[in-house]
């Protein structure tokens, strides 16, 4: 695992130069959001189970099929497993959080998970409508703290969220 500092760094090494204006630019930014990172991560650390049970609740409610006989979240067993899922989701997401780096998403969530769902016929429409409102609880969560304006955190939170959305959009598969 790296972080954004650590990745700039190794890209500069790896070309021999030194830090231009743009790697000093892109250091200051990453420090300025440090407070608003941190007060993320924080927020999903002590609040995870919370924002998977509203986010799935809301998933029910927009997509009630799912809960029913036949639908992939049918069965107390494929319950536990999308709120698994779900909780495994917000946890890769704060790591890609503090770190300034998706490429975690990649190798520790996107990578083989399309292999797997698509080998047990888990259509990952709902895991991407789920991922997104894993996303809207924790921004609305930290803009009613108070913890920046809603454009800020936007900015810092949604991109692990939205990173891992479209790697599995992009590998849709329906319901057998």
């Amino acid at each position: 695992m790296r972080d954004a500092i650590t990745g700039l760094i190794g890209r500069y090494d790896q070309l021999g130069r030194y830090l231009d204006r743009s790697a000093i630019d892109r250091i200051d930014a990453y420090y300025a959001q440090s407070a608003l990172r941190l007060a993320a991560v924080e927020l999903i650390n002590g609040e995870a189970a919370t924002i998977v049970r509203e986010a799935s609740q809301q998933l029910w409610l927009d997509d009630p099929e799912l809960i029913l006989p036949g639908g992939n979240a049918y069965t107390t067993r494929r319950l536990a497993a999308c709120l698994r899922d779900l909780d495994y989701f917000l946890r890769y997401a704060s790591y890609a959080l503090i770190a300034d780096d998706l490429t975690i998403l990649d190798e520790r969530v996107l990578n083989g998970l399309d292999d797997t769902y698509k080998s047990l016929g888990v259509p990952t429409g709902p895991t991407v409508r789920a991922i997104s409102l894993l996303a809207d609880s924790v921004v609305s969560r930290l803009v009613d703290a108070g913890a920046a304006d809603r454009a800020q955190v936007e900015a810092v939170v949604r991109p692990p969220f939205d990173h891992m959305v479209r790697g599995l959009a992009a590998t849709n598969v329906r319901a057998r």
